[in-house]
């Protein structure tokens, strides 16, 4: 069991629903993502989704993309990623922690290499948005061989004829997108992701998370309440770069957090 296996299995023995949150790897600064990341949990975080900055984020809206820049230009690598994770692992070994990004990085270390790296930093799963089912041999299969969950992401235009082969090696959680586009496009709506996570639910066990669109404590509230929990990323990288000291950025994650677990 994975540390994404029991913390669900803890929130659903608690009757709570999960809060996911994302931040970008090294933004603005190593040492300043850093110490969001290590308050992260005392805000109330359930899972952490930390982002690997890349040069072409395509499913990504301008704020991460921005974020990813910033990263970038202040020297951030999937190396010093990872050294975040080692970082954080050595005042927290319960919080999960899901990597979140695209292949590429992960190509050019080259698969074996990153996955023996990944698991030795702490890393408990990935979510590689560029990665259809149709390559799982590639990534999907390798990860959860070496210990980690493959989160796969299902959209309002997974149908069901799609929806068995985004299902078929997931594991950890199913992260729904509540619109169709970019991250931060749009604010999601519990009337229209309610029966969606209904169908997605009739097809696994998993737990359903649902991400994009989520931005207030009221939100959070109304999303989770249909789902088991749900992922907030552009609202927080937006205080993140806004310039918010730590503290602050901490407390906005807190009212999110606080939202989630009341759903």
């Amino acid at each position: 069991m994975t540390r994404i296996d029991a913390t669900f299995a803890r929130l659903r023995d608690q009757n709570r629903k999960a809060f996911v949150s994302y931040i970008m790897g090294g933004d603005p600064d190593f040492d300043t993502a850093l110490a969001v990341m290590k308050g992260l949990p005392g805000a109330g975080v359930d899972v952490i989704e930390l982002g690997v900055p890349f040069t072409d984020p395509m499913a990504d809206g301008p704020t991460i993309q921005l974020a990813g820049q910033r990263a970038l230009e202040g020297g951030m690598t999937l190396e010093r990623t990872l050294e975040m994770v080692r970082l954080f692992r050595t005042e927290d070994t319960e919080t999960p922690i899901v990597l979140m990004g695209y292949y590429n990085p992960i190509y050019n270390r080259g698969v074996d290499r990153f996955l023996a790296d990944a698991t030795q930093a702490g890393v408990d799963g990935l979510i590689v948005v560029d990665l259809p089912p149709e390559e799982d041999e590639e990534l999907c299969l390798p990860a959860q061989a070496a210990g980690l969950n493959f989160i796969r992401l299902a959209t309002p235009t997974t149908d069901d004829k799609r929806l068995p082969k985004v299902l078929q090696n997931t594991s950890g959680f199913v992260y729904y997108v509540s619109i169709t586009g970019i991250t931060g496009a749009a604010a999601a709506q519990a009337v229209d992701v309610g029966p969606e996570v209904a169908r997605i639910k009739a097809a696994t066990d998993l737990p359903v998370i649902v991400g994009f669109g989520i931005s207030t404590p009221e939100t959070a509230q109304a999303i989770a309440s249909v789902a088991d929990g749900c992922v907030v990323g552009s609202a927080i990288v937006k205080e993140i770069g806004a310039g918010k000291p730590v503290d602050e950025v901490l407390a906005f994650v807190a009212g999110l957090a606080d939202g989630a677990h009341r759903g």
